[in-house]
């Protein structure tokens, strides 16, 4: 058994350094209850405290050539976009890319699904990508590399079971649509947009 504690050790010119996730930390032993907690602050000393000081000296650096007074308008998504630019979605190389569970390729809702992806727009090719994906980039080897927590994992659709009136959600980690089982295509199509637009938001990841 682990007996963790609330702190991170790292090595700092040789010697080892402790250092409390939360205030007393040290005396807070790690347990069934805590430990969802005890990860988000691990994960969260790892990605930002941890790393404060080159964090800061890149910004440092990035705001001397973008004041952040013009940068600060634009959230992740978007500031991606302007980097990155719109990418070409080829519809054809993500339907020849994906998987089903609990729909086949031929049932009318997945029909239905491609048919409303032909008609979106590029942005909203690309919204549809960032909504399932977590980014609008394409890999340069096409959706076949696309990437997910376990590696490459192609897009996948799944039959979700919530009835008309349930939007379409995604699992970003696993590339993963939700897609409930519409009964015609200008449905589908209206919920996938809006479901898309609200997810631009923070709506239906998981």
């Amino acid at each position: 058994m682990l007996e963790l504690t609330f702190t991170v050790e790292s090595q700092e010119f040789g010697k080892t350094v402790v250092t409390e996730l939360k205030p007393d930390g040290s005396n807070i032993p790690v347990t069934d209850d805590n430990k969802l907690e005890y990860v988000q602050l691990v994960a969260m000393h790892k990605l930002t405290n941890g790393i404060r000081s080159q964090i800061d000296h890149f910004l440092e650096g990035f705001h001397e050539l973008i004041p952040k007074e013009l940068i600060s308008i634009f959230n992740e998504k978007e500031l991606e976009l302007l980097i990155s630019g719109m990418p070409d979605i080829d519809l054809d190389d993500l339907r020849a890319n994906t998987e089903y569970t609990h729909y086949k390729p031929s049932d009318s809702q997945i029909r239905w699904f491609w048919s409303a992806m032909q008609s979106f727009s590029k942005d909203e090719k690309a919204m549809f990508v960032q909504f399932v994906t977590g980014t609008s980039k394409v890999p340069l080897e096409g959706f076949k590399a696309l990437q997910g927590m376990r590696g490459v994992q192609i897009f996948n659709i799944h039959k979700a079971y919530g009835g008309e009136n349930t939007l379409p959600s995604a699992h970003t980690c696993f590339n993963q649509l939700d897609l409930p089982e519409y009964s015609s295509e200008e449905q589908t199509r209206e919920k996938l947009l809006f479901a898309c637009r609200e997810g631009s938001e923070g709506f239906g990841f998981g």
